[in-house]
């Protein structure tokens, strides 16, 4: 962790107040959270410090979307994302944080090229919420979000071509990662990660995280359909980017 203090708690604000605005809405900045704090700390500890953080936020982002997700993607990802979780807690230690980081970007590269090729070739139908491709990429979002929070790009690879509402797109996302988020409370005490010492800590970005998930809210209700699709495209593009930077600059 860093010395100076200052820095330490502007790191914890502007990330908190992403984890707030990805369950108000905005899932593409819940990514910026962990890098952010990889700023004044290792990126496990920082995951582990803003865990509580995304499950008070959860609380609040589940009571947001309770009538608008969707019911099957849920039933795929879930249990997916429960494998995932499992697999990050028996290879922590084993797991090389800044190839995971690659191997994130480089998914989100290869799907924002496809997505591309589809529209130059005309417009694409909506894919279904089929259950091989589920399993796959939820277990990577699972495990992805276990390392660093960052299990955003695997969900919208899978999420995205079935062409959602997106107040449905935006609410399956905020509850599944509540979901993930409980599954890591447990692996992640038995690490040792969490520090009760830094509760107090915590407690002080509680209020940050739910004004981020309420502003989160309000823009996603007022961004259009099209316009919402292409902004998740964009951070996409520019958090894989980030992502795989980080990972071969480490």
């Amino acid at each position: 962790m860093t010395s100076d203090p200052v820095l330490f708690w502007i790191a914890a604000i502007v990330a908190a107040f992403f984890v707030g605005g990805s369950k108000g809405g905005l899932p593409m900045i819940a990514l910026l959270s962990v890098p952010t704090m990889s700023l004044v700390m290792s990126p496990m500890q920082g995951a582990a410090l803003l865990l509580p953080v995304y499950l008070v936020s959860d609380v609040y982002g589940i009571w947001i979307y309770r009538h608008s997700y969707s019911k099957r993607n849920l039933a795929i990802l879930v249990p997916a994302a429960a494998i995932g979780v499992v697999a990050g807690y028996i290879l922590a230690g084993r797991t090389d944080e800044n190839m995971v980081r690659v191997i994130i970007g480089c998914i989100g590269l290869t799907f924002l090229a496809m997505r591309m090729r589809m529209r130059l070739m005309g417009k694409s139908k909506p894919k279904p919420a089929d259950v091989p491709r589920g399993l796959i990429l939820g277990s990577i979002s699972g495990f992805t979000s276990f390392v660093s929070h960052a299990g955003g790009p695997a969900y919208q690879l899978y999420v995205i071509p079935q062409q959602l509402p997106k107040m449905m797109f935006a609410g399956t996302s905020t509850i599944l990662f509540a979901i993930i988020n409980v599954m890591k409370v447990p692996p992640y005490l038995a690490l040792g990660l969490i520090e009760f010492s830094e509760l107090g800590t915590i407690a002080l970005l509680f209020p940050i995280a739910i004004c981020g998930a309420w502003l989160g809210y309000r823009i996603t209700r007022i961004i259009p359909e099209r316009a919402f699709y292409i902004i998740v495209e964009i951070a996409l593009f520019l958090i894989s980017i980030n992502l795989i930077r980080v990972g071969l600059s480490a």
